[in-house]
């Protein structure tokens, strides 16, 4: 996804949290970074809640900022663990992940989505591990929080024990593949989004090293896994993807590979895209088949009408908008080149932002813009189309979603 916006000044980061009692402390959170607006207020449609998972890391005891959607009704649900890759910089900026997507169509079907942040990332405590060129023992350390996080899900009511799926992108992939070692009873597959990770400087030959531990993976691994990796991925590429599945396959781990074509302009975000799905799910839902995991639909989730096209502009009438300078009209001509889905949006005092693709860049073009602006941010266009009513009365973006029982 991409945000880009406005400022006037540097904020300083702060968190707000509400904490419930109990060992595992649920929260609500609301960022003040305006770096990013890639924390959304909490989707009560989707069940979605926020808890601290108790891990370990070496000696210490860490807790492991996790997000949680889950069906209506008490379960139990089968369990899809996804997990998050890993941006260039301090893990502690890095935002929480909801994977808004895929979360979605496996809610749809049944499932509880768990998507814990690792030691050191985000809101969970601890300090992030790195172990340099060692890509198998990088690997194996996170998935020791993958293993803390499945002896929490184990341990609730609502979570069929016997119906796990362990997911993960980039970083999150090597995770899972890791995790797969494990051969943790009630894990039925492991689902390999672009699974990786690259080493930046240095002397490492990082794509050998990245080989090697994926055969190692595979030496020990009894747990089926389906991957993905598109031409014009970023990081990993078909060719090295192929090396990785290879060697997998040789060590003895049981994988299918999809190598698909160029997605938009970076493959390595097929997961976080509104489009990708399209991709990915049928595949998916043939693997899930086959393993035995539920693929049926169960619950309708009903999108809330989208803002209506207004007559007051075209989308590449750039000097109707309104209130924006050079600046600003600038970057909407670079908001126009963009791929849907994408919003912009603009305020009285000149303040401006857009957002693309990954999850809800309409919400997350409003806050960006609000961070920077003491009157209040309205949406002006919303994919190719302008919603812009010319009277500032233009509503803000509507909630993404609710769920409703198909048996219903």
């Amino acid at each position: 996804m991409t945000d880009f916006s406005i400022r006037k000044e540097c904020l300083s980061h702060a968190w707000q949290r509400g904490i419930a009692t109990g060992v595992v402390l649920a929260v609500l959170l609301m960022s003040a970074d305006p770096s990013s607006a890639q924390e959304m207020s909490i989707d009560s449609k989707l069940n979605e809640q926020i808890v601290l998972v108790p891990a370990r890391s070496g000696a210490l005891n860490v807790e492991l900022e996790t997000t949680i959607f889950k069906p209506p009704g008490s379960g139990p649900f089968p369990v899809v663990i996804m997990n998050h890759g890993k941006a260039r910089g301090n893990p502690r900026l890095q935002k929480r992940d909801r994977f808004i997507f895929l979360s979605r169509e496996f809610v749809r079907r049944g499932y509880a989505v768990v998507i814990p942040m690792r030691t050191g990332f985000a809101n969970s405590t601890g300090d992030y591990s790195d172990y340099g060129c060692d890509m198998s023992r990088n690997g194996r350390s996170q998935a020791n929080d993958l293993q803390s996080t499945l002896d929490y899900v184990r341990s609730q009511e609502w979570s069929d024990k016997n119906q796990v799926i362990i997911a993960g992108q980039s970083y999150g992939g090597l995770a899972a593949m890791a995790f797969g070692m494990r051969n943790f009873p009630g894990v039925k597959g492991l689902l390999n989004f672009a699974g990786g990770l690259r080493a930046h400087g240095g002397s490492c030959q990082w794509q050998s090293a990245l080989v090697q531990a994926f055969a190692d993976y595979g030496a020990e691994s009894t747990v089926p896994s389906l991957w993905f990796y598109g031409e014009n991925d970023s990081y990993f590429n078909h060719d090295l993807a192929s090396k990785m599945f290879s060697a997998y396959v040789a060590g003895g781990g049981i994988a299918q590979l999809v190598a698909y074509g160029p997605f938009k302009n970076d493959a390595h975000k097929l997961i976080g895209s509104r489009d990708g799905v399209k991709i990915w799910w049928p595949e998916t839902e043939r693997f899930l088949q086959k393993i035995g995991m539920p693929t049926v639909p169960v619950f309708a989730l009903v999108d809330n009408p989208a803002l209506p096209k207004s007559d007051y502009a075209t989308i590449d009438n750039i000097d109707a908008i309104p209130y924006i300078k050079d600046s600003g009209r600038d970057a909407y001509r670079t908001f126009l080149s963009k791929s849907s889905p994408k919003a912009f949006a603009v305020s009285a005092n000149g303040g401006w932002s857009w957002g693309e693709d990954g999850d809800d860049p309409a919400a997350r073009a409003l806050s960006n813009c609000q961070e920077s602006s003491r009157a209040p941010c309205k949406l002006y266009a919303i994919d190719d189309y302008v919603v812009w009513t010319g009277d500032a009365q233009v509503p803000a973006v509507p909630a993404l979603s609710s769920t409703k029982s198909l048996s219903q």
